[in-house]
C-alpha cells in the first residue's frame, strides 16, 4: 500500500513539474523541471512502479480476495500492470526527450503531454483506490467455483457423526 501511495505522489509530482516547465516564460525554469522530471523518472517512478506492481500480487495472493477471485482485484491488477509498463515504455522515454532538448536549449516538443500522462495516471490510480475501498462487481467464474467447493466441504465435514 505504502507503494501505491508513493506512486501517485510522484505522478502528482511529476504532473506539477510538466505543468510548471509547459507554462513558465523563463528557460532555465524550464529546463530545471525538465531535469527534475528525470531524476524522478530515472531513479524512483520505475521502482516504485514495479514495488507497486509485486506488492500488490503478494498482498492478493496471501489475502481471501486472491488475484483471481473478485473482479475488482483482477481489475486493479490489470490496470497496474497496463501503468508500470505505460510508465517504463512511454513517459520515461518521453521525459528523457524533453530533458535532453531542453539542455540543448530548445523548445520542448509536445510539452502538453507530460502534463496529459501524469493526470490520466492520477485519475487511474484515483479509480484504482476507488475501486480497493467499494469492492464492486462480485465474483470471477473462478471465484464462484472456489466458494462453491468450500460450501461443500463445509456440508460434508457437517454430515459425519461427531460421536
Amino acid at each position: 500500500m505504502a507503494a501505491s501511495v508513493s506512486w501517485l505522489g510522484l505522478t502528482l509530482g511529476l504532473l506539477a513539474l510538466g505543468v510548471t516547465a509547459a507554462t513558465t516564460r523563463s528557460p532555465a525554469v524550464a529546463e530545471a523541471s525538465y531535469r527534475s522530471m528525470k531524476v524522478f523518472a530515472d531513479w524512483l517512478n520505475i521502482p516504485i512502479a514495479l514495488l507497486s506492481l509485486v506488492s500488490g500480487v503478494v498482498l492478493s495472493l496471501g489475502t481471501p480476495w486472491g488475484l483471481a477471485r473478485h473482479r475488482w482485484v483482477l481489475t486493479k491488477f490489470w490496470m497496474t500492470l497496463a501503468a508500470t509498463g505505460l510508465t517504463i515504455f512511454a513517459l520515461r522515454p518521453e521525459i528523457t526527450r524533453a530533458a535532453q532538448q531542453a539542455v540543448a536549449g530548445r523548445q520542448v516538443t509536445q510539452a502538453s503531454d507530460l502534463i496529459v500522462a501524469p493526470s490520466v495516471a492520477l485519475v487511474t490510480y484515483a479509480f484504482m483506490t476507488a475501486i480497493s475501498v467499494l469492492k464492486p462487481w462480485g465474483l470471477t467464474r473462478r471465484g464462484r467455483k472456489l466458494r462453491i467447493s468450500a460450501r461443500k466441504q463445509v456440508d460434508v465435514k457437517a454430515l459425519r457423526p461427531t460421536a
